[in-house]
Order: C-alpha cells, then structure tokens, then sequence
C-alpha cells in the first residue's frame, strides 16, 4: 500500500510502552506503509519532520553540527541563529530555511495517510484531546485519523464530542477493523519493539516483554472497566511464539510482563504455566542480555525501520564516547565527525554499515555482558478468592516477583489472609498488593487492611509492598476528566494525607512495624491524627516532629465540641485561604487553621 503512517502517544507520563501501537506497527509494516512513531509535543514533531526534510533539500551534512540552530529558527525566525553558521548564507539554503519557518508558522506541516492516536486514562484528557486536535494539521485531505485505547473505549461519546473524531471502541481482535481488505488479526500480532527507538521518551518498564496469556475477567466489580474493555473472557492465549519472534529481531528481554485480570479464573491455567516456563521464566530463571548494537545493525541492513536504527545505534555511539578517554576519546569524535555520525539527522545507513567494523570494536570493549535474574509479573494483581494450594504450587515453579493480589475490600479480609499464607506455604515470599480506596470504604479500612500487611510480613517472614489506589469514576462525566472524585466516607483533606503520607514513602509501604507505624500511626487514633494533620508536617515528618506538629496537635486536641467540629469542617475542604480563616467562629479555630498555611519547600 505503501501509505505514509504516523503512531502517536500523547505527552503524558507512563511506565509502560503503547501495546496497540505496537501491534499496529508490525500491521502497518506488513501492509508495506512507511510507519513512524512519535510521542511528545505535536509542534516538537513538527519542528523533527522539517529538520528532516531540510538537511535532504540541502543535501549538505556538515551543517549538522548547528541543527539547534536550524531548529530554533524554524520555530521562532529570529536570523541571529543563521548569522552564527559559517558559509550558510547562499540564496538556495536561505529560501529553503526561510520556507520551512513560513511553513512552521503557519501550520503547513508534513502530511500522513492514517494517525493513530492511542489513549490512555480519562484523567490525561486535556493531553489525550490536544494530541488528538493537534494531529488534524498532519492528516493529507484523503487520509484518515484513528482513534482508539483505553479513554476511547470507556468515554466515546466523549471524545467524539471534543474531538469531532469518532473511536474505534475495545480491541482489535477481528479483522478488517482498520482495513476492510485484510485478513489480519491485529491483537494477536507481535509488538514491533523497534518505534521505542524513535524517541526519546524512555519507559521505565520497556526492557519486557508484554502479553496476555488469557483476557478478561470473570468478575463485574463496579468500581472496575475491564468488564467494558475485555468483554469477554478468553481462557488461553499462546505466547511462546511472539515471544520467539521478538527474540530474533529485538533481542532477549529481561522481565515478562503479563496483563492478564484474572489468570487464576482461566480453566487452562496448567497451560498458562506451562508457556511461561517454555518461554525462559522457570524458578530462578537467568539470561544474558543481548548486544544492543549487534541488533540494531543487523535490523539496518535488513532495512527494518532505518529510522529507529539509526537513532538506536547514535545513542550508542554517544554512550560509548562517555566511556572513552583520552586519545581513543578524541579519535572517535573526529572518526564520527568525518563520516557524519555525531547527529542521527545526519547520519546515512550507508556511513553507519561502513563504521560497523571500526564501532564493533569499540563496543565489545566497552560493554561486557552479566548474566541477571529474570521475573515474571502478573501486573494486573490475581483474584485472593481463587487462590488455593493446587495453584499456588504451580505458581511456584515460576519466576514470578512480585505477586501482586488485590486486597480491595476490608470485609475480604479473612479471604486475603488466607490467600497470604497459602501463596507463602508454597515459597512465594515476594508479594504486593493493590488497596483500593475512596470507593465505598471508610478511611480505617484502608489503615486496617495496611497493618495486616505489616503482621503478615512479621508472622510468615514474607515481603508486602502495599500500594494504595485511589478509586476514580472514570466514566462519570463530572470526573471522567480529572482526579476531583471523593467518597462518600472520604474528604479532601484525608485524601491529601494519604498521598502526602505516599509522596514520602515513595509510592509504596513495605515491611517493618516501625516504618509503618511511623507513616500511617500506632493505632486508628494516631492515623486520623496524621489524616487531619497540617500537609506540610507530614511531608516533612522529621523536620517538624519535635517542635511545630506538637504545638498543632497540643492545639487541636484541646478543642471541644462545636469548636472542634467546625475545625474538622474546615479541615476537610482542604482550602485555607485567608477568607476561610477569617470567617472562623472563634480564635481558637483560627489559630489551628494557620498551621495549614505554612508553605512545602
């Protein structure tokens, strides 16, 4: 088809790498179209696919070394940035840059065939409808913007509304969804690993593989989307092959991450733990991680996304010159500078194949693989009501760390213990659970269901990290937007506590009494305490033990009656504005507002 294809995921922060649009590239390669990758700011692109065309009009490489200039100009056309450049003034290059400024300025960009813009959680809306707007000044008249992932799937209606652009809704497990002519099943189809190496956005958790070995869920939790985006529950899915496949052409990675929602509900589950061990991630799984050059190069002179190799095999030339001193230092640079290799914007395949054998060397010596330990990862936590001896045993043969199970109800308690010790029987010491809150529970849940974590630790000698989750309405239109939602059992306030209380943990509450008790409180008294207390003195716990949080606390525990209730209001809105101070009954009250005021660092 040969169609010009641009994959876009929106600027917001995550861990993980666009599934879909992995999957679409491998399907867009197949249809034989040119398929790029981009994750950023719209008019960054813009700013990336000029330079591009620019140092092809000009044909002239040994500008490379002024690309910030070039690229300064283009967006804000101030000349001074061409001045500096040595030799640039000639009629042609000056009408060229010139042209590529008007061009910038008023939004006649480079045009695409098909965008596919993925979408990730309701509350990245305003980076999510941006992107997507953005994106019209991309599309040739005759082409085609697609929408699609996990926002477009819950909201549509939506999105169409604030975009004019209607999504393709749940996943793409039937063919013909994108092209009526083609047999393909996207959703079944190996991830194309190489778009990672198109930009610079680094995903903390890329070094993975990522499948589904089933879909679904058997549960309706209503707190929960699954039921809206995985419909149907699929007991297997074989993954050994894609994961073979990745091997070849991408390299070994190191951890397997798997997406499955309830894995334990599978009546294949034998089968699941089969394909694991098959695919390399038996107990106390190893592996030597792969020669990142020998990979792009290879993909180079197979011609597999040039673009991505070329930035791939750059980067490695700018960390192996990191390494380098002295004299090997400095004939690197001018070995790099001669053949236009300092900038992947000027860098050919062509002068990369014919450097592989001097940077090969170079390489090797520098970079010295260590065998390492591999995991496997259910991330989406498995069901504590399905866990028994005989799947915990089987479990067990694997190299899972951690195991995640969802602790989202306090009234679960008994089952989640159990679960607990039965994954511990089994020699699974390395766990993490989910504890949602701000849904239907009381804020001394999510204390009680914390402290059964700390105990268990303790008495199985097991490792929990807890994560607390904030329940968010992801589908109601007055929060689908944002992160206002509160429980009915929940203020603002005692919200921002527990994040506070999180920001100083690091996102997370591991083992160890003292620990805990020092974040979250002795007792239930000691946790509400922290809940009302000032946010700064729970970020900066130390700092202001000792001298300003016991004047608060000497202060607001010896307010009574309707004067305590009304701080307690007040508190609770977590707004201390000077009006809201001022309009307080009683000095008392004022007082104890004024602690609130104090600014974090």
């Amino acid at each position: 088809m040969n169609r010009k294809v641009l994959l876009l995921e929106p600027p917001y922060k995550n861990k993980y790498p666009p599934l879909g649009l992995m999957k679409l590239a491998s399907y867009f390669r197949i249809c034989g179209d040119d398929v790029r990758f981009f994750k950023g700011s719209m008019r960054d692109l813009a700013l990336d696919l000029f330079l591009e065309e620019f140092f092809a009009d000009i044909n002239n490489k040994s500008f490379g070394r002024y690309i910030n200039n070039f690229r300064e100009y283009i967006k804000t056309g101030r000349t001074a940035l061409l001045d500096s450049i040595p030799d640039f003034y000639d009629l042609r290059r000056e009408n060229t840059i010139i042209n590529y400024r008007k061009r910038f300025r008023f939004h006649d960009f480079p045009k695409f065939d098909i965008i596919a813009v993925t979408t990730l959680f309701t509350f990245c809306w305003k980076e999510i409808t941006e992107t997507i707007n953005d994106s019209k000044n991309f599309i040739a008249p005759s082409g085609r913007l697609l929408i699609g992932g996990i926002a477009a799937s819950l909201v549509p209606d939506e999105l169409y509304h604030d975009t004019g652009i209607k999504p393709i809704t749940g996943l793409l497990d039937k063919p013909g969804i994108i092209d009526s002519d083609r047999p393909e099943i996207i959703d079944n189809m190996t991830p194309d690993y190489s778009i990672l190496d198109e930009i610079d956005y680094v995903y903390p958790s890329s070094d993975s593989y990522f499948a589904y070995t089933t879909r679904g869920c058997i549960r309706h939790c209503k707190f929960c989307a699954v039921p809206v985006l995985e419909p149907e529950y699929k007991d297997f899915i074989r993954i050994s092959d894609n994961i073979n496949y990745i091997n070849q052409h991408f390299g070994l990675k190191r951890d397997l991450l798997l997406m499955d929602n309830n894995v334990l509900a599978s009546a294949r589950f034998d089968d699941v733990i089969d394909e694991i061990k098959t695919c390399g991630f038996a107990k106390n799984a190893s592996y030597m991680p792969p020669n990142e050059y020998e990979i792009a190069i290879n993909n180079l002179r197979e011609n597999y996304n040039p673009r991505a190799c070329i930035r791939k095999i750059i980067r490695l030339y700018d960390k192996a010159a990191e390494r380098l001193k002295g004299r090997e230092a400095g004939e690197f640079y001018i070995f790099r500078e001669q053949n236009f290799l300092l900038y992947y914007q000027t860098a050919s395949p062509e002068a990369i194949l014919n450097a592989d054998k001097y940077f090969r060397a170079i390489y090797n010596k520098l970079f010295k693989p260590v065998k390492r330990s591999r995991y496997i990862d259910f991330n989406q936590g498995i069901d504590a009501r399905l866990i028994n001896d005989s799947n915990m045993s089987r479990l067990a043969e694997v190299n899972i760390r951690p195991l995640r199970i969802a602790f989202d109800h306090y009234a679960q308690r008994e089952i989640y213990i159990n679960a607990v010790r039965t994954a511990a029987r089994h020699g699974i010491d390395d766990l993490s659970n989910y504890l949602l809150y701000n849904f239907t529970d009381r804020p001394e849940e999510l204390y009680y269901r914390l402290k059964i974590n700390v105990e268990l630790c303790e008495e199985l000698d097991v490792n929990i990290y807890s994560f607390p989750m904030k329940y968010h309405p992801v589908r109601e239109p007055e929060y689908f937007r944002n992160r206002d939602y509160i429980g009915t059992n929940w203020n603002r306030k005692f919200i921002r506590a527990v994040q506070a209380v999180m920001n100083s943990t690091k996102g997370k509450i591991g083992r160890g009494k003292n620990f805990f008790e020092e974040a979250f409180g002795r007792d239930i008294n000691e946790f509400f305490d922290i809940l009302y207390m000032p946010e700064t003195f729970i970020i900066y716990r130390m700092k202001y033990k000792a001298s300003l949080t016991q004047e608060w606390r000497a202060k607001f525990h010896a307010l009574t009656g309707s004067k305590l209730l009304e701080a307690k209001e007040l508190i609770s809105q977590n707004n201390f504005s000077d009006e809201i101070i001022n309009n307080a009954s009683c000095s008392e009250v004022k007082d104890i507002l004024r602690y609130y005021m104090l600014e974090r660092e």
